[in-house]
């Protein structure tokens, strides 16, 4: 029993040191693998660092059966002084030819999709992020929906 708590422990470590940059990320399971009209996935990042220049991405991992190259989402940020924000994208999925541009296993793709980058979190606190497809149909062939924030890699500045 305790070899297997240890184990765990240790997966956990190694887990967390291979992602270093991930401040934050959560993923949600669209039930039934169809993502309806006027369903909204919501996401609550917590915030602590407001002087690290940070990015935000939205995971999509969809099927190879899903009938469009590209997904449109309504993205609405709530931060924790109530200030708001919504913006409609337009993210490609696969390029003009029908390939995936994602990472694939089978019939599976994954694609981290860049909304915000290299950006100050103005607020410590949670920030609400709520994501809603606007494909004006229901969407088949969407897995899961997610969001993630990661820290950008210092830069090294050369003489100006």
């Amino acid at each position: 029993m305790t070899r297997n708590v240890l184990f765990l422990l240790l997966l956990a470590l190694v887990a967390v040191a291979c992602d270093p940059d991930k401040v934050f990320e959560e993923n949600r399971e669209i039930e039934g693998h169809t993502w309806k009209i006027g369903e909204t996935l919501h996401f609550k990042v917590p915030v602590e660092d407001t002087l690290t220049p940070q990015s935000v991405f939205i995971n999509v991992r969809n099927y190879s059966d899903y009938p469009y190259s590209n997904l449109y989402l309504f993205i609405h940020v709530t931060s924790p002084a109530g200030d708001e924000v919504t913006d409609t994208v337009n993210f490609l999925l696969a390029d003009k030819r029908g390939r995936w541009l994602g990472r694939g296993i089978g019939d599976l793709y994954f694609t981290r999709l860049p909304y915000k980058q290299d950006i100050l979190f103005p607020y410590k606190g949670i920030y609400r992020f709520d994501i809603a497809q606007g494909m004006r149909t229901d969407l088949e062939g969407i897995r899961d929906v997610g969001v993630r924030v990661e820290r950008i890699k210092t830069r090294k500045r050369g003489k100006e």
